[in-house]
């Protein structure tokens, strides 16, 4: 049987999974299984869930958001694991000369994103600690290729940066951080997958995060060619690639209470919101043991 991995650009482990097929990492991992493996690339995160309810994919990673999203729209994911927390992966930038001092100042103000991103989840959150709503006081826009143009012109008021598109960013001058992401959420690397194969074949799973585990070591032991390999495919400097890969953990954890109390404070501000349109319950997304699915 060949298990079908979903792999994208915004989640740093599956990347290099795909990008280092040649060094076999889930192949071997899934081999005595009896299982080989295919990698599906796609271009949006968002869509995993969606992928894996489809049988278009078999396993999945994003950021913090889409899985959220993808029990909201009725998809039976279950969580697998997650990464380290990554503070310093993301960062809300404004102008240097802003007057924006904290984020009850973004009230009224238009702010650029990846939309349906981990990035969601850091700006609900930090409006909603500062008393304010998501849906109501800011004007959220898709981020794009001109963000960082538009910030620095004054039209818009905030952008959130990750990766090596900060790293360019805070290199150039002139912006500086209004929300650190480690001071408001842990941004974690989220996998998942369908419930039926998370509880029918759990070896499965384990074998594809011992594969994970073994990507996130070969990235953490040689950055630069890291660097030039994303740099090459996706564009930017390698210089600026090596700056954002080396501030993430490159760390597989079980998925734990805390994680998914993040998560379930993440739903309950989308749903408050309207970000999505019914009350998402965290927990439903965890595989059942044995006897609970014999009840």
């Amino acid at each position: 049987m060949a298990l079908t991995i979903g792999v994208h650009s915004s989640n740093p482990s599956l990347y290099y999974l795909y990008h280092l097929s040649r060094l076999g990492f889930a192949q071997e991992e899934l081999a005595p299984l009896g299982e080989t493996v295919v990698f599906h690339p796609y271009t949006n995160g968002v869509r995993t869930g969606e992928l894996l309810s489809r049988g278009v994919i078999d396993f999945g990673g994003t950021g913090s958001t889409p899985p959220v999203t993808a029990q909201a729209a009725g998809h039976d994911i279950v969580y697998t694991a997650v990464s380290a927390p990554r503070p310093e992966h993301g960062a809300l930038l404004v102008p240097e000369d802003s007057p924006l001092t904290s984020a009850a100042d973004l009230k009224g103000t238009t702010v650029h994103l990846a939309i349906g991103s981990w990035q969601t989840h850091l700006v609900a959150k930090v409006l909603d600690d500062a008393g304010l709503s998501y849906a109501d006081d800011i004007t959220a826009v898709r981020s794009g290729p001109d963000s960082e143009r538009l910030l620095r012109t004054g039209e818009i008021a905030a952008w959130v940066a990750q990766g090596a598109e900060l790293a360019a960013a805070r290199r150039t001058g002139g912006l500086r951080t209004l929300i650190r992401t480690g001071d408001v959420i842990s941004d974690r690397s989220v996998f998942f997958t369908r419930r039926e194969l998370a509880e029918s074949r759990p070896e499965v799973v384990e074998a594809l995060t011992r594969a994970l585990e073994r990507a996130d070591a070969w990235a953490a032991a040689h950055p630069r060619q890291a660097a030039e390999i994303a740099a090459a495919d996706l564009g930017g400097q390698a210089d600026d690639w090596e700056t954002a890969l080396t501030s993430l953990p490159w760390a597989i954890e079980p998925v734990g209470d805390a994680f998914l109390a993040e998560q379930q404070e993440a739903a309950d501000i989308f749903h408050r919101t309207g970000f999505i349109d019914r009350p998402v319950t965290v927990a439903h997304a965890r595989a059942r043991a044995a006897a609970d699915k014999a009840v």
